[in-house]
C-alpha cells in the first residue's frame, strides 16, 4: 500500500498545505530540467549498463521516497509472535520475551513528570485471536544494522558553555551515497546537513540558531487483521454482525519487455489486503489486511522545511507537529541554550497487548481506538541531568500512561551513550566526536565474563584453546580494527546463542528468538533454569552446556579461518563494505574498509551497515559544525570525488562543516569539503 498512502499524502498536502505541494512540484521541475538536457553520453553509467532512462520526476514520487523510507525503518513481528504464542503459551511467552525486561535505561530521563490526563483505552472483556500455527516465510523486515544515535548536551557540561548536538544515522553503506551534503542559503536564512535525493530540504542539520538530528523510534505502528469474505466475489467482508464492502485498487506493474502486469488489491476498512490468490496465493496468511498510518494522509515534507527555518525549541515543536511516519526520536539543541528530545509520530491509541499478534478482522472490538494525542507523544526539556539522548531504545519507563511495544528494542548502545554523557563534563567537540567513534562492546563486557566463567575445563583443551582464552581474558572491550578478541567473542558468542535457543529455531513456524539481552540476563541470573533444557533430553543441559558447546563450535570456527585467512584481527573477520546500490556492480563498490565498531556498538559499523553521517553541531555565538559520510559528493564512480570521504570516515575523522557565508562566493562553496 506504499502507492496507495503517497496518494492519500499527496491529497492531504494539496487541500492543507498548498504552499509545501507547490514547493515539491518545483523541486520535480528542476529535476526534469537536467534529465531533459541529458543526451544518452552523459546519462549516469548505471542507466547505460541496465539500458533505461530516467523517467520525470514528480511531486508523488517525493512524497513515496518518505512512505518507502517508512516501510525501510518500520517493520512488525506480528507473525512471528503468534506463532510463538501458540508454540510457548503465554507465560513463558512473557518470560522469554517481557515487553519491558530489567535494566531498561529509556528515551525519556525516569520518573519524568508527564502532566497530562491519559486518553480512555478500553480493553474488550474476552479476546480470541486466529490460532492456527502459520507455516510460511516471514515478511520482510528492516535490515540488519538499521538504527541510530543522537544526544544533546546543555551548556551546563560543555567546556564552552554551549549546547552541543550530535547525531549519527545507522543505515545500509551504499553507493552512491544515501546522503547529499548540501548549504541551502535564502535572503532569509541558511541551513546546511545531509539531504535525501528526492526529498526537500536537509533532514538532520542546523542553520544559525537551531541543529536537530533524528533515529528511528521503534514502534508497533503496522497491525494484521484476517479478512473474512462473504463468498468468492470478494466484495464483502464480515465486520461484526453485518457484511462490508471492499474496494478495488487496480495497480500496474511495468515489467520491462513484456505488457503491463495489471494487479487488482482489496482494501478495507483496515487497509490492502496484501497476500491474496493473485500474489504468493500459498501463503497461510493470505487474506489479511494491513492497518498502518502510513496509509492515512500526512505531511512529512512540511516538518523537515519548518525545521530548516525554526529558530527556537517553540518552532521545533510547531515543525514536529505535522510529522506521522517513520516514528523518529528528534533531538534539538539553540543558541539560546535549550536541549530537547521528543518521540514524534502518529501512535495508535491501544489496550495493553493489542497489535502483538495477528488479530479477527471480523471484530470490530480489535479496532485501533484511535490515536494517542500528539500533545501526550513523549518529550523533555532540558533535563536536570544536562543532556538527552536516544538510540533505539525503550521511549519512556513504566510510567508513561499509554502502552508502548516494539518487538526490537536496542539495549547496549543506549546504555553505555548515557552511562558515558551522565559521567562527562566540560565536555568538547572533540569529546562528542570520539563518543560517536566509541568502539565499546558493552555486550561482550557483560558477556563474556560469564561466559569465561561457564567454559570451565574446556578452556584448556588444546594449544590454541589457550591462546584464544589468553586472549579473551586479557581484552579491554574495545572493537577497535585490530583487536581479535573481538573476533573470538562474535563467533563464540554466536554458537553459544545458536545452542541456547537451537529447540525454538528448529521451528517450521517462523518465529523471533529471544534478544542478546533477555539471553544473557538468564545465563547471569539462572543458569539452570528449564528453559535451557528445552530440548528435555536425557542430561538436563544448562547455559554452561551451551556456552561449552559454542565454544567447541569456536574452536572448530577458528580452524577454518586461520587456516584459509590466517589474520583474524576485528576489521578483516568483519569486512565492512560500502557496496553500489545495484550489488552486483561490485567494482562500484568499496570492499575491506579498515575500521572497527560493530553492531550494538555506539559506532555502529558492521559489515554492510553502520553511521551513514555523522554530525557534530556545537551552538554557540558562532555555529561549528563537524560532519562526514561514507561516500562522495559525486555520484559517477569515475569521479575523484565518489568515495572521497570513506577513509576519513572509517578513521573517525571529520570535515568542517560551518556555515558559509554570504560574501564567500559560490565557486568555493564546497572547497572544503571537495578537498
Amino acid at each position: 500500500g506504499l502507492a496507495f498512502g503517497a496518494e492519500k499524502g499527496a491529497e492531504f498536502i494539496k487541500q492543507n498545505d498548498p504552499e509545501s505541494y507547490a514547493l515539491l512540484e518545483a523541486y520535480a521541475d528542476g529535476v526534469n530540467q537536467y534529465i531533459d538536457q541529458l543526451s544518452d553520453a552523459r546519462l549516469p553509467v548505471e542507466y547505460k549498463i541496465l539500458n533505461y532512462r530516467p523517467e520525470h520526476w514528480t511531486a508523488f514520487k517525493s512524497i513515496l521516497l518518505l512512505k518507502y523510507m517508512t516501510d525501510m525503518l518500520v517493520g512488525d513481528r506480528d507473525l512471528e509472535y503468534s506463532n510463538l504464542r501458540k508454540i510457548l503459551g503465554e507465560v513463558m511467552l512473557d518470560k522469554l520475551y517481557p515487553e519491558y525486561p530489567q535494566g531498561v535505561d529509556p528515551v525519556i530521563e525516569p520518573g519524568h513528570d508527564w502532566g497530562f490526563t491519559p486518553a480512555t483505552v478500553n480493553r474488550p472483556d474476552s479476546i480470541s485471536y486466529p490460532d492456527d500455527l502459520l507455516v510460511i516465510e516471514s515478511l520482510p523486515q528492516p535490515a540488519d544494522g538499521t538504527g541510530s544515535n543522537n544526544w544533546a548536551v546543555s551548556g551546563s557540561k560543555t567546556k564552552s558553555g554551549n549546547p552541543i548536538l550530535a547525531n549519527d544515522p545507522h543505515l545500509s553503506l551504499n553507493l552512491p551515497s544515501l546522503w547529499y551534503s548540501m548549504q541551502l542559503t535564502t535572503p532569509s536564512h541558511s541551513v546546511k546537513g545531509a539531504t535525501l535525493p528526492g526529498a526537500l530540504g536537509v533532514i538532520s542539520g542546523f542553520n544559525e540558531n537551531i541543529a536537530w538530528g533524528v533515529t528511528n523510534a521503534t514502534r508497533d505502528t503496522r497491525d494484521w487483521y484476517k479478512i473474512t469474505y462473504q463468498d468468492d466475489s470478494r466484495k464483502a467482508y464480515r465486520y461484526g454482525d453485518k457484511w462490508e464492502q471492499t474496494s478495488f485498487r487496480i495497480e500496474e506493474i511495468k515489467v520491462k519487455g513484456e505488457p503491463v502486469y495489471l494487479d487488482t488489491v482489496v482494501y478495507t476498512n483496515y487497509g490492502p489486503v496484501v497476500y491474496d490468490r493473485t500474489f504468493n496465493a500459498n501463503r497461510q496468511d493470505v487474506n489479511f489486511a494491513l492497518k498502518w498510518n502510513v496509509h492515512e494522509g500526512s505531511n512529512e515534507q512540511k516538518t523537515f522545511l519548518m525545521l530548516n527555518t525554526a529558530k527556537n525549541h517553540d518552532d521545533y515543536n510547531a515543525a514536529l507537529n505535522s510529522y506521522t511516519a517513520p516514528a523518529q526520536n528528534f533531538v534539538f539543541a539553540s543558541k539560546s541554550g535549550d536541549i530537547a528530545m521528543r518521540i514524534q509520530g502518529k501512535f495508535p491509541l491501544k489496550w495493553k497487548g493489542q497489535g502483538k499478534f495477528f488479530m479477527d478482522g471480523a471484530d470490530p472490538r480489535m479496532e485501533w481506538q484511535g490515536y494517542i494525542p500528539n500533545e501526550h507523544n513523549a518529550s523533555t526539556l532540558n533535563p536536570s541531568r544536562g543532556f538527552v539522548s536516544s538510540a533505539n531504545q525503550h521511549p519512556t519507563d513504566s510510567t508513561y500512561p499509554y502502552y508502548v511495544f516494539d518487538n526490537s528494542y536496542e539495549f547496549y548502545r543506549n546504555r553505555r551513550l548515557n552511562s558515558r554523557l551522565s559521567e562527562m563534563n566540560q565536555i568538547t567537540v572533540e569529546d562528542m566526536q570520539a563518543l560517536q567513534f566509541d568502539d565499546y562492546y558493552l555486550h561482550a563486557a557483560e558477556a563474556l565474563p560469564l561466559m569465561l566463567e561457564l567454559v570451565g575445563a574446556n578452556a584448556d583443551s588444546d594449544e590454541d584453546a589457550k591462546k584464544y582464552i589468553g586472549l579473551l581474558k586479557e581484552w579491554d572491550f574495545y572493537a577497535d580494527p585490530n583487536q581479535k578478541a573481538p573476533t573470538l567473542f562474535f563467533i563464540w558468542w554466536k554458537n553459544t546463542y545458536g545452542q541456547v535457543w537451537s529447540d525454538l529455531s528448529k521451528n517450521v513456524a517462523p518465529i523471533v528468538l529471544p534478544n542478546y539481552y533477555r539471553t544473557v540476563q538468564l545465563m547471569k541470573d539462572a543458569p539452570n533454569d528449564p528453559v535451557f533444557d528445552l530440548r528435555g533430553t536425557a542430561e538436563i543441559e544448562t547455559a554452561a552446556t551451551h556456552v561449552q558447546q559454542g565454544f567447541k563450535e569456536m574452536l572448530a570456527d577458528m580452524k577454518i579461518w586461520e587456516a584459509e585467512q590466517g589474520d583474524f584481527s576485528w576489521a578483516n573477520y568483519k569486512q565492512t563494505k560500502v557496496q553500489h546500490l545495484v550489488p552486483q556492480f561490485k567494482s562500484f563498490s568499496v570492499e575491506n574498509v579498515y575500521t572497527g565498531g560493530g553492531s550494538g556498538i555506539l559506532n555502529a559499523t558492521s559489515n554492510r551497515a553502520g553511521a551513514s553521517w555523522r554530525m557534530v553541531v556545537e551552538l554557540g555565538e558562532e555555529v561549528n559544525a563537524f560532519g562526514i559520510y561514507p561516500g562522495g559528493q559525486s555520484g559517477n564512480p569515475g569521479s575523484k570525488y565518489y568515495s572521497n570521504f570513506i577513509n576519513r570516515w572509517a578513521n573517525g575523522e571529520y570535515l568542517n562543516f560551518d556555515l558559509r557565508k554570504s560574501d564567500q562566493t559560490e565557486g568555493v562553496l564546497f572547497q572544503t569539503i571537495l578537498n
